[in-house]
């Protein structure tokens, strides 16, 4: 019997049933863990078979054999990430051992640093944001050592083993993207943005907190982002299903949609963060979420929907290199930004919301300023680690808080960088998904009208879109769909239009 190395070296495309069993593994480990399963599968078990694949030789034999296509490319960076997760996960067991009981204490208060942002906005006030300030600056101090480590670990095999200049190169190559110049894009696109920006967020904190832009930090930001102080405004007596009830007019019941499993009810075994899981695309995901009220569970709800639907809506017969190893997610993330703005236009706040005109005013107003500020500070974080990969010292988070200070106007704390630290860039690929649904929704707009979101023909055109599966990168799916290019015209508008 051949073992998988073998299968390897004959053929790459012998190597999709082990990385499907690989992916579904890694991706059911994580299910549990948002759901709150406290024995989720040991390290052992989740690559067990697998260790004859999962070494340096084994990935220099896997790109000998490669064949120089998009197909090729995913199949071996899907190996290689499967790889390098094996040999950081010792480290970030560890880092997650001790992150697990971390917490600070405000005024009393024992707050979990997975807790931090849903306390920031629901249950702070501005002294009690400038404690946590202080203490998870302590903390992170105190974790760096062990939040560095599997930085180091993949680092240095991308460096010694695979002859990659930096992660920067890495992330290229895995993508195909061109960093250089879209940090040269994002640069231009705040500075023009800029005066706009630091205008109208100077304000808005000046009127909620009381004191300038200048004095508030990255947890008053959390705070003015969750759009709490707008609360008082969401129909709260209108439960989730029943806003899961707008999908009917796409002819979806998503109550019985085949290969959809929602987890939408509050529990303090689940996780604070909402979740999409992708166990067998298109056969089976599962949106995990930890509602805790207001404007925030509704966007929430809303982008989860747009990477579930689009999963389940996948056409079956796509070849895995199609649908499940994709290497960027900037498509999914398109879906589900448009699927989250769809529900904060004129049309959905009043006729599923039953917002007045004043109301729909102030909450479009302050939900495009909240935009742009996410998309400042993902800006401002992919910049900060192009530095910071490409300075070659991890370490030091002088880079990042200088640039997120610049960009966003809120201070941040060096020393807790790691934390806010995703992996291959991902802040980028927000940015990209940002700009892209906005062109996506006026396409809409400009083919079904005002009220596109409500037509059954809107329904369509996505179920046209999602069952095309990650065959696609974000340029190609629009060239290939008729859409044009994308282009920073259309999110520029909404701000200018919204935000006065």
């Amino acid at each position: 019997m051949q073992t998988s190395q073998e299968k390897a070296d004959q053929h790459p495309a012998g190597l999709e049933p082990a990385l499907l069993e690989l992916n579904h593994r890694i991706t059911s480990r994580a299910l549990n863990a948002a759901l709150g399963d406290q024995s989720p599968t040991s390290d052992g078990d989740l690559y067990n078979g697998f260790e004859d694949l999962l070494q340096a030789a084994s990935l220099r034999s896997f790109a000998r054999q490669t064949p120089a296509t998009r197909e090729g490319k995913r199949i071996y960076h899907t190996l290689l990430s499967h790889y390098l997760q094996l040999q950081a996960m010792p480290y970030e067991n560890e880092l997650s051992q001790w992150a697990r009981g971390a917490s600070a204490a405000v005024n009393g208060e024992k707050v979990y640093l997975r807790e931090i942002h849903t306390w920031c906005q629901k249950n702070s006030d501005v002294a009690k944001r400038l404690i946590m300030e202080k203490e998870t600056s302590s903390l992170s101090k105190f974790l760096k050592p062990f939040a560095l480590a599997p930085w180091d670990v993949v680092l240095g095999i991308l460096r010694d083993e695979l002859d990659y200049t930096d992660y920067v190169a890495y992330c290229a190559d895995k993508k195909g993207m061109d960093y250089g110049r879209y940090s040269l894009w994002i640069r231009s696109l705040m500075d023009e943005t800029s005066d706009l920006y630091f205008r109208a967020m100077d304000s808005w904190v000046r009127e909620t907190l009381g004191m300038p832009l200048s004095e508030s930090n990255r947890f008053d930001a959390i705070y003015l982002v969750g759009l709490g102080q707008f609360d008082h405004l969401f129909p709260s007596h209108i439960p989730i299903p029943q806003l899961l009830d707008f999908f009917k007019a796409w002819s979806m019941d998503v109550s019985a949609l085949p290969g959809l499993h929602l987890h939408l009810e509050p529990s303090r075994q689940k996780g604070h963060q909402a979740l999409t899981f992708a166990l067998n695309i298109p056969r089976e995901a599962h949106v995990v979420m930890n509602p805790s009220g207001g404007w925030i569970d509704f966007e929430t709800l809303f982008h989860e929907m747009g990477h579930a639907l689009s999963i389940v809506h996948t056409h079956a017969d796509l070849a895995p290199a199609q649908k499940d190893f994709n290497t960027s997610p900037i498509l999914s993330e398109t879906y589900a930004f448009l699927l989250q703005n769809l529900c904060f236009t004129p049309p959905f706040l009043e006729k599923v919301l039953h917002l007045g005109s004043r109301d729909i005013d102030t909450v479009l107003r302050y939900k495009a300023l909240k935009d742009m500020a996410f998309y400042r500070r993902y800006g401002a974080k992919f910049l900060s680690e192009m530095q910071m990969f490409q300075s070659g010292d991890l370490s030091n988070g002088q880079i990042y808080a200088d640039v997120l200070r610049h960009y966003t106007g809120f201070s941040y704390k060096p020393e807790t960088h790691l934390f806010d630290l995703a992996p291959e860039l991902y802040a980028l690929d927000y940015v990209i998904s940002w700009t892209a649904e906005a062109n996506l929704q006026r396409h809409l707009h400009e083919a079904l009208g005002d009220e596109w979101m409500f037509s059954r023909e809107t329904g369509d055109i996505l179920r046209n879109w999602w069952s095309q599966g990650n065959q696609h990168e974000i340029d190609e799916f629009f060239e290939v769909n008729g859409l044009g290019s994308i282009r920073a015209e259309d999110i520029l508008a909404r701000w200018n239009k919204l935000i006065l």
